[in-house]
């Protein structure tokens, strides 16, 4: 059970964060200001690592690390919603200032991070992998209150 449990939450983490990795690089693409061009640039590269260590996990414990959503997951819910949001984030922003793309991306993480509680909060995910998503919630809440903060200036 915790095997397919740790599989099914690393698959839609892992379809989560490669959503996010392209959503970062479209807002990047629209806000005018270099450096908040530079640090979405930073968050997306950061999505990409987290991809990158959880299909270096994926493997280490003979899991596919799957591409598509689960039916019955962990966190389909959170992870759909979040999929949807950085799905459409490029026509919700579209010649919008750069604090509605700040405002459009601190919500896609808000729903990043219920996904993660989802997962930490499984009895069947083992301590090695909670341990990877718990640094990982740890840095989206980090990015989730950078933007908070910046969408205001």
């Amino acid at each position: 059970m915790a095997n397919e449990t740790i599989a099914r939450a690393l698959t839609d983490i892992l379809n989560l964060n490669r959503t996010s990795v392209k959503g970062y690089q479209e807002a990047a693409e629209e806000v005018k200001s270099p450096e908040l061009k530079a640090k979405l640039g930073e968050f997306s590269q950061q999505r990409a690592h987290f991809v990158s260590d959880l299909e270096g996990y994926a493997k280490q414990y003979g899991m596919e690390a799957k591409h598509d959503t689960t039916v019955e997951s962990v966190a389909t819910d959170a992870a759909a919603a979040v999929h949807r949001g950085w799905i459409n984030i490029k026509s919700a922003i579209t010649g919008q200032s750069d604090s509605a793309v700040l405002e459009a991306a601190e919500s896609g993480e808000a729903t990043a991070l219920k996904a993660y509680e989802t997962v930490l909060a499984s009895t069947d995910v083992p301590a090695g992998a909670k341990t990877v998503f718990q640094q990982q919630h740890d840095a989206i809440l980090q990015a989730k209150n950078w933007l908070a903060m910046n969408k205001a200036k």
